[in-house]
């Protein structure tokens, strides 16, 4: 049977955690409209990704760090009006891709499992990963039950946020920090050039249903589950990449449940 195997187990458990942290991530994203600022993030992860394949440090935690740098830069760049926000993202997401290219071809040898890190692989998912996971997935739950109604005000009106003295900025770092850490955590299951879509496509099909912060984040984590489950299926039957199977399966059930929810509404 599939579950048997060690492999399946871990990315199981890895869907689960991400599935977590990437549901209420993503709806904060998705509610401050800041899902450029994460795709730049996404892609200038890979600069620390090849770093830490060139110098031998663990690439997940030497592309943690830079994306943490990444997100941090951008948001201090754009507060203080030195750059238009999207240039600044331009610019972060084209040095971390750069750097990431430069250092993987000039580390000797061939790094064999540098696709993972670009599509995602059922197989590369590991204890260390899992380790990662549990760890940001638990800081983002901490968070979010700590400072939901501050998080909330942020997302939805932060001028508003200002107005009732509420710690904006400080909240507006610690998203951007949670979510540089939540992209990298979830490279292994779908990769860099799909990370981004684990922190939409949920919280679209989640729209379908309420505009309710707090029920879109579960109903995020509860679709980011079957969208894992449905995605690593696919991708162990098919033997494709589990990034790519994941949005696939994702975006099949956001356009059926979409489809279904209109042509119901014209018959009522």
């Amino acid at each position: 049977m599939i579950l048997e195997y060690s492999f399946v187990q871990n990315a199981l458990l890895g869907s689960l955690l991400a599935s977590i942290a990437c549901g209420l991530v993503g709806t904060y994203i998705v509610s401050r409209r800041l899902v450029l600022i994460s795709g730049g993030i996404t892609h200038a992860s890979f600069g620390g990704i090849g770093l830490g394949v060139y110098f031998g440090v663990n690439p997940i935690l030497a592309a943690m760090a830079f994306a943490v740098a990444s997100a941090c830069g951008v948001q201090w760049m754009s507060a203080r009006g030195r750059i238009r926000e999207d240039s600044a993202i331009a610019v972060f997401w084209t040095f971390g891709m750069s750097l990431g290219i430069i250092f993987s071809f000039m580390t000797p040898g061939f790094v064999a499992d540098l696709s993972s890190y670009l599509f995602g692989s059922i197989l590369a998912i590991g204890p260390g990963d899992l380790w990662v996971l549990g760890i940001v997935a638990a800081a983002v739950v901490a968070t979010f039950a700590l400072l939901m109604r501050t998080i909330v005000c942020t997302a939805f009106d932060p001028v508003f946020a200002r107005s009732l003295r509420l710690p904006v900025p400080a909240i507006e770092y610690i998203m951007m920090a949670l979510t540089a850490m939540t992209i990298v955590a979830t490279l292994r299951l779908v990769g860099i050039v799909l990370a981004i879509s684990l922190l939409t496509m949920p919280q679209l099909t989640a729209g379908i249903f309420t505009y309710s912060f707090p029920r879109m984040a579960t109903l995020s984590i509860l679709f980011g589950m079957v969208y894992c489950a449905g995605g690593l299926a696919g991708s162990y039957w098919l033997n494709v990449p589990s990034g790519a199977s994941i949005i696939f399966v994702s975006i099949i059930i956001y356009a059926a449940l979409k489809t279904i929810k209109t042509a119901a509404a014209k018959f009522m």
